[in-house]
């Protein structure tokens, strides 16, 4: 690694285990519906530019790995307190989501206890071990680490009355989670490619963001949702002809920011020596 930033993106899994295809009352069409499909491909060149990338292969249907693992639905799971429950799980988008988007059910009953706990325990668990390991070892190199978590959100989200259109959301959790002048930096690498960028409206960063977002500890993390329509057809699912110019895009975007953390790097390089 030469630089401070890791890309990961959490929700492009597109593997989905047997047992749930037999199980769902959706076809793998509406399963896919609430994937960040493709999203991992502008990660590719991640590795060529110094910086770690880590992309999930199975998907947010299957296990949400943007929740905490106590995000648990009762209506969904057995032997869970409604009391514990927060908005996102009433919504049916715990850790073990109910429903994809449109709000479709991805079940026709409940799931058992241990049936949730396997899979935090076989998914989530391993890839917040792995993510936590990677922020400490680039934190140890460079002084501090940032955090890349993309995502993509569906054109209607930012399409709505009193809403810029925006290419892209960056989220920082209102300036929480990284500090300013590290999102600017970021923000000007999508604005050099031309690309429209907002922050935190309609999307300030979920539990990843929250979670491992301290600044003052030498972790950034800035969620970054980047609107599907520039890149697929959003009901089919599939790449649109000019896809890959836009990801020949968004690799250009993954090497400006790998360069703001070798800047990064260099800045604090006797810090990572201590």
């Amino acid at each position: 690694m030469t630089t401070a930033v890791i890309f990961a993106s959490p929700h492009s899994g597109r593997d989905y285990p047997p047992e749930m295809l037999a199980r769902s009352v959706l076809d793998l069409q509406r399963l896919r519906s609430s994937e960040d499909a493709f999203v991992d491909r502008f990660l590719e060149g991640a590795p060529r530019e110094g910086a770690a990338a880590l992309t999930a292969r199975l998907p947010r249907a299957w296990v949400d790995l943007n929740r905490d693992e106590t995000e648990l639905d009762p209506a969904l799971i057995e032997g869970v307190a409604r009391s514990a429950a927060g908005p996102r799980v009433l919504a049916g988008l715990g850790v073990i989501p109910r429903v994809v988007s449109a709000n479709r059910a991805i079940y026709s009953g409940k799931l058992t206890r241990e049936e949730a706990d396997m899979r935090i325990a076989t998914v989530w668990r391993p890839y917040h071990a792995t993510l936590a390991a990677l922020l400490r070892e680039v934190r140890g190199r460079f002084g501090r680490a940032i955090l890349i978590d993309l995502h993509s959100m569906p054109s209607e989200a930012v399409s709505g009355a009193g809403l810029r259109q925006a290419d892209v959301v960056l989220g920082d959790r209102y300036g929480a989670a990284a500090r300013p002048e590290t999102v600017a930096a970021i923000e000007a690498v999508f604005a050099r490619l031309g690309l429209r960028v907002a922050r935190n409206t309609p999307f300030a960063g979920a539990y990843v963001t929250q979670h491992y977002g301290r600044p003052a500890s030498g972790i950034e993390v800035v969620q970054v949702e980047v609107n599907r329509g520039l890149y697929m057809d959003e009901a089919a699912i599939r790449p649109l002809p000019q896809f890959e110019a836009f990801r020949a895009r968004m690799m250009r975007a993954v090497a400006g920011i790998a360069a703001i953390g070798r800047e990064s790097a260099t800045s604090h390089g006797s810090l990572a020596a201590e």
